[in-house]
């Protein structure tokens, strides 16, 4: 059986923390090394739903995409949400662990995964090096669809590749062109202001990311794009956890151990309901 360290270590050769921006916080954030590991739950968010099932349905181990404590604290009591979640998951022998930034440039992490999901293959915007296998690895994807599209035939498909909750998509198209032909496309998951610049740089049709906010999207827009697909910070980064969970398999079997690995899923947005405006 394998522990919470032989975990660590397949995590580390996948994603490695030397991949992580500078501000950002990765790796075992509550449990016992040697703890035993047989049962394992993924999920985007480390919060009080996806904690309680892990602890409910007996799992070891809950590895997230987000750090519980990106800023630190000086407190650790259940007087917080994140205290309680501490002491739940300590009490439970539960340990938690999570892959942010350096999951977001794997050659098989968060933007990889999402352009897998909407057509397209891809390098990095930016590559930092390569895997083992050569492959490049760096934030976000840029690639050429099999077949152009129309920027609504595009954005269909996207919203059917994202997995279902109440965010859906916001498209943007210059000058309101939905029959806008699209070939190169761009994506990178959860919060995606910082790349709009280097989207167009890279001669990008189509943009496909999250959060993004009123005036950069506008200016952007206004500025000639290329279009804008906006999803959710959960829903573009959710795609991720179906091949994390089956490269942790893969890895168990080649070292002859039994591991469970599933896939929650909850809709951790912080959102349960939209309406369109009517007024």
């Amino acid at each position: 059986m394998w522990t919470v360290s032989d975990v660590m270590e397949v995590m580390e050769a996948r994603y490695p923390q030397r991949l992580q921006e500078s501000w950002d916080k990765n790796g075992l954030i509550v449990g016992d090394p040697e703890q035993k590991v047989s049962k394992i739950l993924l999920a985007v968010d480390p919060v009080a739903e996806t904690v309680a099932q892990a602890i409910e349905d007996d799992y070891d181990m809950l590895i997230t995409h987000h750090p519980l404590y990106l800023r630190g604290t000086s407190f650790v009591s259940r007087m917080d949400y994140k205290g309680r979640i501490v002491h739940d998951l300590i009490k439970s022998d539960v340990a938690l662990m999570n892959a942010h930034t350096n999951a977001d440039s794997a050659a098989r992490g968060v933007a990889w995964a999402l352009a897998q999901a909407v057509g397209i293959k891809g390098e990095p915007f930016d590559p930092i090096d390569e895997d083992e296998a050569g492959t490049a690895r760096g934030l976000g994807r840029i690639g050429r669809l099999e077949a152009p599209q129309t920027l609504q035939e595009f954005a269909d498909r996207v919203a059917r590749a994202l997995p279902a909750g109440p965010h859906g998509i916001f498209v943007g198209a210059p000058g309101g062109d939905l029959e806008a032909p699209v070939s190169t496309v761009a994506v990178s998951g959860g919060s995606g202001d910082s790349f709009l610049a280097r989207a167009r740089e890279l001669g990008a049709d189509v943009y496909v990311t999250a959060d993004l906010r009123h005036h950069p999207a506008s200016e952007h827009l206004e500025e000639g794009g290329p279009a804008l697909i906006c999803g959710s910070h959960w829903a573009t980064e959710w795609l991720w956890l179906p091949h994390l969970a089956d490269d942790l398999e893969e890895a168990a079997t080649d070292a002859g151990v039994q591991l469970q690995v599933d896939v929650s899923r909850f809709v951790t947005e912080p959102w349960n309901l939209h309406l369109e405006t009517l007024g």
